[in-house]
């Protein structure tokens, strides 16, 4: 119980570097480090088979349920859904961007159960959605403002799915935009868990701190990001390697900001890096949690 104290103490220090100055989410040493499972993938390549249709734009309802997780506050409503079958099944936590937990990210989490994943897209607003940047803005602050919370939230959802008959035990977390920060925050501060996968979000270039980080870090980042640019991503694949985390960090280039949770605005550009870092993440989540 220290030391779950003491690391809390790490993340409340760390939480606003995480999260602060997001201001939007839409819009070379570190590739020298990255997998290159995908390094054949171009623009003219890239089929639409290759990437999930909740990321094109084109994926049906989003076919699971609403999940009250989090008994601290009964308004925070979640959504789960499962692969086909009895299992047992590895499970990943999804954390959205600014804006709140949007049907995108239940399209997400239902591909990931395609993939043979029981998937928890987390609500870290108390079921509230932003519909415009100075929505999004307060939303985000107010979770900054109460990283406690923000941490018991995700502990309350990886025991939950850990509590499942279905699941392996096995739990990774994810993210976008503000949810990449918060992702790595959990890693920094919650409960112990399998994987995190960070998608351009905020960024910590402490080794010290980023050594309590007991399991292997994905990221996928944009060349052309002005919030979290490549000499920052750089700078923070050195420190995981300085504090001896494994990690698959890849900066790909000509995109920007939130391009992979949203092909369809920009396919011609997006496509190709999007297909490659979903075959990462698959790979990814294959090695760290089955």
């Amino acid at each position: 119980m220290e030391i779950r104290k003491k690391r809390h103490g790490v993340l409340a220090a760390g939480f606003v570097a995480l999260i602060a100055g997001l201001w939007a989410c839409g819009g070379e040493d570190a590739r020298a480090d990255s997998s290159s499972a995908g390094d054949d993938v171009t623009a003219e390549s890239a089929q639409e088979s290759d990437i999930p249709d909740a990321i094109l734009g084109k994926a049906p309802a989003p076919r699971g349920e609403d999940l009250a997780y989090f008994d601290a506050d009964p308004s925070t409503v979640g959504y789960i859904v499962a692969p086909e079958g009895d299992g047992p099944f590895p499970a990943v936590i999804l954390i959205h961007e600014w804006n709140g937990l949007v049907d995108r990210v239940r399209q997400v989490a239902d591909a990931l159960a395609d993939e043979g994943y029981v998937a928890l897209a987390a609500d870290m607003y108390s079921s509230r959605i932003g519909t415009n940047r100075d929505e999004n803005m307060t939303l985000m602050q107010e979770a900054q403002a109460d990283p406690d919370r923000v941490i018991a939230n995700l502990d309350a959802a990886a025991s939950y799915l850990r509590g499942r008959d279905d699941v392996t035990g096995k739990v990774a977390a994810m993210g976008w935009c503000f949810g990449g920060g918060v992702a790595l925050s959990f890693a920094l501060g919650g409960e112990s868990h399998e994987g995190t996968a960070i998608f351009y979000g905020r960024l910590i270039e402490d080794p010290e701190v980023l050594a309590s980080i007991d399991h292997p870090v994905y990221g996928t980042f944009a060349e052309l990001d002005g919030g979290i640019p490549p000499d920052q991503v750089n700078r923070f694949a050195g420190a995981l390697r300085e504090a001896g985390v494994e990690n698959d960090i890849h900066i790909y280039d000509d995109v920007n900001h939130g391009f992979w949770l949203w092909v369809d605005r920009d396919p011609e550009t997006a496509a190709a890096p999007a297909a490659d870092a979903w075959v990462r993440l698959k790979s990814y989540l294959s090695r760290v949690i089955g």
